[in-house]
């Protein structure tokens, strides 16, 4: 800790420079809702992905990603002469609009699938070139002149373009929300915990600096790589959390020294070799529990890998650098603008005998509180065994949302999706080859319709010849075919993905690929399952060791680890409950879709495993310098216990309320990812760290800390900095430079 120390030892220095690269980071880091993207879900390298590369170079018009819903005036059916002249010019009028092709009307087509079934809306298709980006450039610039009132008819604006675009507005507004709804909130409890202004202002700061500095990064990675649109939410969340929780310890740790040590350099130093080694312990686990996801090819994981570990990193570096700066500019005034007058001392001593008697109670009846709330705990898991995964659509927007409101009319009252159909790419295969294949494929189960070069399939058989659009789908080669599943399927579904397997089992003679959204689903399921198992062993060896090394026992590490999982139990049994089963989604305000995003469980264990982590270092740490003090096991895990329950108290609930408020985004899988993490955190920081720590190192009891003899000599890395390091010098000289 001596490297921080000196860092800080000239304090207005370092607080200056922090200022000017702040406002460097806000310049920099105000660019970044730009930048970011809404997809990444799937992995680039899978069968359904190098088949989009394809369809996207040489069939882009077959990939529609905007739709147009049409309105006819009063009632009137679609195929009234002037309502089709007026959708006829729409459609035209679409089509040379630049940056925009395949345009397809369902004047021009008669196709029955662009016409609803009670004749009052039809559809125009089309697809915008380009990524993600120019994509949405593309949409942004047309949407004004395409949505509303156009002639007589009424025209609405949907399709994976306008889903993104919606998604991206309304997650800048809810994240603006959130931070107006949280950090009022925030402020309050920090008054609350520590009874005066200034010290509740200090995690607050660090927060700041964690949450604008972590912004200037991802607009840097930005221009290397894509990075999804959630992962500012992720910033937030984190910056607060993190950034408080280690401002807590350290700056209650550092009011504890001045008590002991009126010397404000003095307590500095005591304090950054104690709960600033804690602090730096509980950084790298969360890091590398985080970092975990750079396992998975998906953007969309991997973006919160690169958020989590920079707003961890910056969190911790600001909550040993620039705090010691305050603090030791601050000394004795940090307990300045107190709002409770009285004998501080004698509230905290009465708030660690309430906290000791709730550790001694868990430890009088250690079996049944063990086996009482691990029971518990696994019941609330229990509805996870049945969690199906799909992928996101536009039902994660509000129903108020236009995009939204157009695929609902879509699937209500039309016959099938337009964006629905499996796409299957054939190379090299000759005409006759196409159409056996084609009637083949039109026999499998829940297709309604395979669309060829060589015309259209249905049970076996052709049902329409080839035309002009069908000669279309053949280019360098590549015959593009389109299996259409019937009207009981809907896009993403086990039955559309069941055919995406099926599709792929026949045999043919020539090199098939599939793709379309059901296809990339399965690839997402299938490289997650394979990469998964080497994601949690990764965790599970850094955090095995790294608690090792802290504590010298092989006895705690293993307990850490089955107390964390069993702190995840909660959230991810109301995950399926509550977001895939619709169980109270009416009063949160959302749609359940009967799956849950496949990709969404593997973010919220590795950001929730290590917040987990974070807290259960807080307390092992003070229990193990209990330990090696009094060498009494019952009393140094009560005293443990005292000393740390107020602060994971008030930071369980600080972060808790940061990811309620993101939980009340419009979008369901940040409503999902907020309000399951705020539950598994809370269950965490009470059921897990006050009673159910207690109780099973008193059922192990001095086994605790037990360790393989070749090994015992190792003592581990207490907070007093004992263990292999030599004593520390009893009075550190930190000079304060001005």
């Amino acid at each position: 800790m001596n490297l921080f120390l000196r860092i800080s030892s000239r304090p207005r220095l370092l607080l200056l420079v922090t200022t000017l690269l702040l406002a460097g980071a806000v310049v920099v880091g105000g660019q970044l809702t730009d930048r970011l993207q809404l997809g990444g879900t799937e992995d680039p390298a899978a069968e359904s992905s190098r088949a989009a590369e394809v369809m996207n170079d040489k069939f882009p018009a077959s990939r529609p990603n905007l739709v147009l819903l049409v309105d006819s005036p009063d009632g009137s059916s679609v195929d009234d002469p002037e309502v089709a002249r007026q959708g006829t010019r729409l459609a035209e009028r679409l089509a040379g609009e630049e940056g925009i092709t395949g345009v397809v009307g369902y004047w021009q087509t008669k196709d029955p699938a662009l016409r609803a079934e009670n004749g009052e809306h039809a559809l125009v298709i089309a697809h915008i070139k380009g990524d993600e980006t120019a994509a949405g450039e593309v949409f942004e610039r047309i949407e004004d002149d395409y949505r509303g009132e156009i002639g007589e008819l009424e025209v609405s604006l949907g399709g994976t373009v306008a889903v993104r675009n919606e998604s991206q507005t309304q997650t800048a507004e809810d994240l603006v929300k959130a931070e107006i709804i949280a950090l009022p909130v925030v402020l309050l409890i920090l008054l609350v915990a520590f009874g005066s202004v200034v010290a509740a202002l200090l995690p607050l700061a660090i927060g700041i600096v964690a949450i604008m500095g972590t912004s200037a990064v991802l607009t840097g990675i930005t221009e290397f790589t894509d990075v999804s649109v959630f992962a500012q939410n992720l910033t937030t969340a984190l910056g607060f959390g993190l950034a408080i929780d280690y401002a807590l310890l350290i700056v209650r740790r550092f009011r504890e020294e001045l008590k002991k040590d009126p010397e404000p350099a003095r307590a500095l130093a005591a304090t950054l070799r104690t709960a600033g080694r804690t602090v730096l312990f509980s950084a790298f686990v969360v890091a590398v529990s985080l970092s975990a996801m750079l396992i998975f090819p998906m953007y969309f994981l991997r973006s919160f890998a690169y958020a989590g570990i920079s707003v961890v990193a910056l969190a911790a570096l600001a909550a040993l650098t620039v705090l010691p700066a305050l603090l030791l500019l601050l000394g004795h005034r940090v307990d300045s603008w107190r709002l409770v007058r009285g004998d501080r001392a004698a509230r905290e001593a009465a708030a660690e005998r309430r906290w000791r008697a709730v550790a001694g109670g868990a430890m009088r009846r250690g079996p049944v509180v063990t086996v009482g709330i691990t029971a518990l705990l696994v019941v609330l898991g229990l509805p996870f065994l049945g969690a199906e995964f799909g992928t996101v659509d536009d039902r994660q927007l509000g129903k108020g949302s236009e995009p939204r409101a157009v695929h609902d009319t879509i699937r209500d009252v039309f016959p099938g999706s337009p964006t629905a159909g499996i796409d299957v790419l054939a190379d090299r295969a000759p005409a006759g080859g196409v159409a056996a294949f084609a009637a083949e494929l039109s026999t499998l189960d829940h297709v309604g319709r395979v669309d060829s070069p060589t015309g259209s399939y249905r049970e076996g058989e052709r049902v329409r010849p080839p035309t002009q659009l069908s000669a279309a789908r053949a280019v360098d080669g590549v015959s593009y075919l389109t299996v259409w599943p019937d009207g009981t399927v809907e896009a993403i579904s086990a039955e559309s993905q069941q055919m995406v397997r099926e599709v792929r089992d026949v045999e043919t003679s020539f090199p098939v690929s599939v793709g379309g959204q059901a296809a990339m689903l399965v690839d997402s399921k299938d490289v997650i399952g394979e990469l998964l198992p080497w994601a949690l062993l990764f965790i599970l060896v850094v955090t095995l060791l790294m608690v090792y090394v802290m504590t010298g026992s092989f006895v705690l590490p293993l307990q850490a680890v089955v107390l964390n999982a069993l702190s995840l139990t909660a959230m991810f049994g109301a995950s399926v409950w509550v977001f895939q089963d619709g169980n109270l989604s009416g009063a949160l305000g959302f749609t359940a879709t009967g799956f849950i995003e496949t990709s969404l469980p593997v973010l919220m264990f590795c950001m929730t495993f290590g917040l987990s982590m974070d807290y259960s270092l807080f307390v092992l740490s003070r229990i193990k310098e209990n330990h090696d003090r009094t060498g009494d096991h019952r009393a140094a895990v009560a005293a443990g216990i005292a000393q740390t329950g107020g602060v994971i108290t008030a930071a369980a609930v600080i972060l808790a309320i940061v990811m309620v408020a993101i939980g009340t985004s419009e979008i369901t899988i940040t409503k999902m990812l907020g309000l399951g993490v705020a539950l598994a955190v809370l269950v965490d920081a009470t059921l897990v760290r006050c009673l159910l720590v207690p109780a099973l190192m008193s059922v192990f009891g001095k086994a605790t800390w037990w360790a393989p003899a070749p090994l015992r000599g190792f003592r581990g890395i207490s907070e007093e900095g004992r263990g292999n390091e030599p004593e520390a010098d009893p009075e550190p000289k930190v000079l304060v430079r001005e």
